[in-house]
């Protein structure tokens, strides 16, 4: 399932680069981010911290650099 859920992010990933306009308000972006925390935490974890990092990348949030392994286990 892990690997599964990775690969359609890594894809995801991999097609973003097509796209001319950059959208995510965050570094590293939102798909990397999910990708890493899954990576590092597991898929329930790392799914949670994958949405809830796209619940607050919106126009109100200000953004900036918002590592995954600067979080706490």
């Amino acid at each position: 399932m892990k690997r599964i859920i990775l690969w359609a992010i890594k894809l995801y990933i991999n097609l973003g680069k097509f796209r001319t306009v950059r959208r995510c308000r965050f570094y590293p972006s939102c798909s990397v981010y999910a990708h890493q925390a899954i990576e590092h935490f597991g898929v329930l974890k790392g799914l949670c911290m994958g949405l809830w990092r796209i619940m607050r990348c919106n126009p109100f949030s200000k953004g900036g650099y918002d590592p995954v392994l600067g979080k706490k286990p």
